[in-house]
């Protein structure tokens, strides 16, 4: 008898516990970046390796993953956000293609009571109440750039000729170690420091490379005899960078050209492959994001350096910050701002972030809890 009772108390425990786990419901998290190749493959890696460790802990995360053709294409990632309304989604996760072009989809997004995460972004976008930012201030990954252009020509650092600075693996290379490091009486001191640069930027007129463009220059500017040559638009793609570079290198012959700044990775690997094959290993090739290749790259030494922008962050935190909007922890748990602090990645420190980047591990039984009281 008393092992009969035993045997049914525990069935009614396992199936108490089957239909906890039960309680929580499929979350659908709509995911749009502007095209899917480079930097937001690896995004949305990181946003379905999420979703995935959540299904695992019985919070079951399907992430659909819809993108434009190209960066140019801005009405195809407005109907893509007009579409996840339609299938009432739970969440939608955006890289706007540009800001001002998505903002009356978020809006009618948000309308219909969809959460929004935007990630690539820390500036809020006027007039849009977006529950999540996961990303960097574009203007500050700029000026981090710029440090580092300065500090390979022979500023002090970490990279080139000049003062070397004692940082280990783990010093955070952000603005403020860069800031600390040029001082007021450092930048005096390198007003005679002579180079000629060229850009290839985003979409020219952009939100993103406006930015971008506005902090690189905020640096270089205070020297100069730092002359920027040429700025030509590449919009984000690795084969425009290509030729792009092709007819900064014809313009500018031998011993002429210092170095390129690319404002993203795709745009900068287009850069290297042509100074390589058009044998100009004098320009030197600085660039920002951080993918898988590109950190190889510069584990090679054909890329200086780059700022990361943080693409597994997007998607890692992307997922789990959506998660808990979806099943109303927002109050409770999500930040608004999530910083990724851009920084400098070099041959001395690239194992941080890739092939493991270093993620703080997602509570998923916490978040259950927490939706379960």
């Amino acid at each position: 008898m008393f092992k009969k009772i035993f045997v049914s108390l525990l069935i009614i425990l396992v199936l108490s516990v089957g239909a906890l786990a039960a309680d929580i419901p499929k979350i659908t998290i709509g995911w749009t970046p502007p095209d899917i190749t480079g930097v937001f493959k690896t995004a949305t890696d990181f946003f379905e390796a999420s979703a995935r460790q959540a299904t695992e802990n019985d919070i079951p995360v399907e992430i659909i993953t819809r993108s434009p053709a190209s960066h140019i294409e801005f009405a195809s990632q407005i109907a893509i956000i007009e579409d996840f309304i339609q299938r009432k989604v739970d969440v939608i996760a955006i890289s706007p293609i540009e800001v001002e072009v998505v903002k009356p989809a978020l809006i009618k997004a948000i309308e219909a009571g969809i959460p929004v995460v935007v990630v690539n972004l820390l500036e809020p976008i006027e007039g849009v109440d977006v529950d999540c930012y996961i990303g960097f201030d574009n203007t500050v990954a700029g000026t981090v750039s710029a440090y580092a252009v300065i500090d390979y020509f022979g500023g002090p650092g970490i990279l080139g000729e000049g003062e070397k600075v004692d940082a280990a693996e783990s010093t955070y290379l952000d603005l403020e170690f860069w800031q600390n490091l040029y001082t007021p009486e450092v930048i005096a001191g390198l007003q005679d420091l002579s180079l000629n640069g060229a850009i290839v930027e985003g979409i020219a007129g952009g939100f993103f490379s406006v930015a971008r463009l506005r902090g690189f220059h905020s640096v270089i500017d205070q020297f100069p005899n730092i002359k920027i040559v040429t700025t030509l638009p590449a919009d984000w793609n690795r084969e425009k960078g290509i030729k792009v570079t092709e007819d900064m290198l014809s313009a500018n012959p031998q011993g002429t050209l210092d170095f390129i700044w690319a404002a993203s990775n795709e745009m900068g690997l287009g850069a290297m492959l042509t100074c390589e094959r058009m044998n100009r290993p004098e320009v030197k090739i600085f660039t920002n994001d951080g993918t898988p290749e590109s950190v190889e790259r510069i584990r090679e030494g054909r890329l200086i350096a780059e700022t990361w922008h943080g693409f597994p962050e997007w998607g890692w935190y992307g997922t789990k910050y959506a998660v808990m909007l979806a099943l109303g922890l927002k109050d409770m748990m999500v930040p608004q701002f999530f910083d990724i602090r851009p920084r400098i990645e070099w041959q001395g420190n690239a194992d941080k972030f890739y092939p493991n980047p270093e993620l703080e591990p997602i509570d998923w039984n916490a978040i259950k809890e927490a939706y379960q009281k």
